[in-house]
């Protein structure tokens, strides 16, 4: 069995948390794309724990996790993330932990850029998390790029420094005016970084492929949501990799395989890290108590997440995008206490209603039509049947349900592993 975890909207949807539930059902969790520029936040009986490039299966004692070759992985990032874990008492061995040898290395140099051109655009900046995602991948597809299989062979390393450096300092110090990088220092980053990690670098499409034909049951989780996709996102304000789930087995390193089945997060309410157009934006008090009933702070940045009410045109589109078989719904205890619910089923252009998601230029110009129903007050986070929920927090699934033409199998109704409903 293959499964995809992937996010419907902007990301921050809630996926970590139903990777670490389903994860108890899969023998391996598979990270294909992305950095450590965005966190997926899990809570269980050890603890709050925030994972940037870990897959959120880590935290299974019988769980194989893999890094694919599809993500850009920041050699520094993941040696503390992993100190931290083994901190809190997370077992993490190469035999719980594969590192794809494909896998782009992350560079100072790439975050220096990426800072500077977020600079330099100043009010017009992307939103970046400016942790070097972007320049990682163009130097990838530039072809320029240090990969962690590379850290095996030392002298072709070595000879390989001298010439990406020279190359890359045209940009550093020639575009950006900036102090040059130097030899020396990338070579003691790779020493310092690169040496821990040398025993978890393998062939995962390899691993990926025995396994499955070993019967093994996979989980593929995604970083981030289908709104930021490079190819079907809001472009330019996206992450630079695929965060579509059928991109899974390609950033997996198993290409050859096909996915049984693609599971799409969304909360019960929207949000938004960083620039771009946002049709459902609150603002002012509405935004405030969304906010904060949400706890809506970014897990990899602390930024304050933008908040705004269902957006069923951008959720239909990411299902569609995501293919996804079913929903995992997140975050409907947050919903508690309002008197009434705002729904977005339409977005409203130049005097003709949308219900399909538009073009991305032209959402800066569309107003969002709300449907309004009524809510609910009490307490719902100790629910753990559908029939302990109240009438209209039922109505309210059932209804977001029609409008994104997808079966919403999970209610999460808290941030505790056991704090969910299964439909």
């Amino acid at each position: 069995m293959l499964t995809s975890i992937c996010g419907i909207n902007w990301g921050d949807e809630g996926k970590g948390r139903m990777v670490d539930l389903l994860s108890s059902d899969y023998d391996i969790v598979c990270r294909y794309q992305g950095g450590n520029n965005a966190g997926h936040t899990v809570i269980n009986e050890r603890g709050r724990f925030i994972l940037n490039l870990l897959p959120s299966g880590i935290l299974r004692e019988n769980v194989v996790n893999v890094l694919g070759p599809g993500m850009v992985v920041d050699i520094k990032h993941l040696n503390e993330e992993i100190g931290r874990l083994r901190e809190k008492g997370v077992r993490i061995t190469p035999d719980n932990l594969k590192i794809s040898d494909r896998a782009v290395i992350t560079m100072p140099y790439h975050v220096l850029l990426d800072c500077l051109e977020e600079d330099r655009l100043a009010g017009k900046r992307f939103g970046s998390t400016r942790r070097g995602i972007a320049p990682a991948y163009a130097d990838r597809y530039m072809k320029k790029c240090f990969r962690m299989g590379e850290l095996l062979s030392p002298d072709i390393l070595k000879e390989k420094i001298p010439g990406i450096v020279e190359w890359k300092n045209l940009t550093v110090a020639g575009g950006y005016g900036h102090a040059p990088v130097t030899v020396e220092e990338t070579e003691e980053y790779f020493r310092t970084y690169g040496e821990p990690l040398k025993d978890y670098i393998v062939d995962t499409g390899l691993f990926l492929n025995e396994a499955n034909a070993a019967g093994k049951r996979i989980l593929f989780e995604a970083q981030l949501g289908a709104l930021r996709d490079i190819d079907f996102g809001i472009l330019p304000y996206t992450s630079s990799s695929s965060t579509i789930a059928a991109y899974a087995p390609i950033g997996a390193g198993v290409p050859n395989l096909r996915l049984d089945k693609s599971i799409g997060i969304m909360k019960a309410y929207s949000t938004c890290v960083g620039e771009g157009p946002f049709t459902v934006e609150y603002f002012g008090e509405k935004a405030d108590r969304l906010r904060e009933a949400g706890g809506e702070y970014g897990a990899a940045t602390g930024r304050p997440r933008r908040v705004g009410p269902f957006d069923a045109v951008a959720s239909r589109y990411g299902v569609r995008c995501q293919g996804a078989d079913e929903v995992a719904l997140t975050k409907l205890d947050v919903l508690s206490g309002y008197e009434e619910l705002e729904i977005c089923t339409a977005y409203e252009l130049d005097g003709r209603l949308l219900h399909e998601f538009p073009y991305p230029d032209v959402l800066d110009r569309c107003r969002p039509v709300f449907e309004t129903v009524k809510g609910w007050s009490c307490d719902i986070s100790k629910c753990r049947r559908l029939s302990e929920l109240p009438k209209e927090a039922v109505d309210y699934i059932r209804l977001l349900e029609r409008l994104c033409a997808c079966r919403i199998s999970y209610v999460s109704v808290g941030a505790e592993r056991d704090a969910y409903i299964k439909l």
